[in-house]
């Protein structure tokens, strides 16, 4: 996939699709990179993850689903053109209970639409995808970091972003294209279900949906065939598998709840 570097915009060369994958959950202050703008921009490692606090639930690639499986409750919510899967972060609006107050994330995998912070795809005037960060972000500096550009080209460091995005909208692509399938199948059901804690207290879970596993197993045998020569059989199973970390979930929010009255008692 080749990009455009020259005076102004970074552009990658592909259309892009305004949807719910491109929804700027945790950023402030997006502008398109720009290589006379930004030519001293430097950019440092991100070693907090403090910016993701407050989201608690992010989308998901269908790429991700078996390392995230292992960690988070996978579902599908409703996006413009579909349904978009994403992974529960909490069960509270507003709170991430894989971020703690040291701004460390708490489970060995991180969601791409988490990792690509502070940068982040954009559309410009002629539909092309354009390279954007949040100047907001506390990794960007004129001082300290790795430099994005060099003699007004972009540097290794800026070619790894490019890419990182790139794949990640390619992701995007095949992974509507799933979620569309599994919808004209007839396979989604609504999940609104209430969680317990240990304390007594509830938590209703609305405008989510499942992969009706009775469904599945009632398709007809083309259609079986179909999704396991594309993969998508092995994806659907591990969306199913995952949502036994639901109960995970209520228990992180359990403990932190007990952790915030131990706290405040003292």
């Amino acid at each position: 996939m080749r990009h455009r570097v020259g005076s102004g915009v970074i552009a990658l060369f592909f259309r892009f699709e305004t949807n719910a994958m491109s929804e700027l959950m945790f950023y402030e202050r997006v502008v398109a990179l720009n290589d006379k703008t930004h030519a001293k921009l430097k950019v440092r490692p991100t070693t907090s993850f403090a910016y993701a606090a407050k989201t608690n639930s992010v989308p998901l690639l269908a790429s991700e689903f078996f390392d995230a499986a292992r960690e988070y409750p996978i579902v599908f919510a409703r996006g413009e053109s579909g349904p978009v899967p994403a992974v529960l972060l909490g069960l509270r609006e507003a709170e991430n209970l894989y971020v703690g107050g040291d701004g460390k994330w708490d489970a060995r995998y991180v969601p791409a639409f988490v990792r690509r912070y502070p940068f982040v795809p954009g559309k410009g005037p002629q539909g092309e995808m354009l390279v954007c960060i949040d100047e907001a972000s506390s990794s960007f500096d004129s001082k300290e970091g790795a430099a994005l550009f060099a003699d007004g080209k972009p540097t290794p460091q800026l070619d790894h972003a490019m890419k990182f995005l790139a794949e990640f909208h390619q992701g995007v692509a095949a992974t509507e294209a799933l979620a569309r399938r599994l919808q004209e199948l007839g396979l989604m059901r609504q999940a609104d279900s209430v969680a317990q804690l240990t304390d007594g207290s509830q938590f209703r879970l609305n405008g989510l949906s499942v992969v009706d596993e009775v469904k599945l197993r009632a398709l007809d045998r083309d259609a079986v065939q179909e999704l396991f020569a594309n993969g998508s059989l092995a994806v659907v199973y591990a969306h199913l598998m995952s949502l036994g970390n639901l109960g995970f979930l209520v228990d992180r929010l359990s403990r932190r709840g007990t952790a915030g009255k131990a706290a405040g008692g003292r």
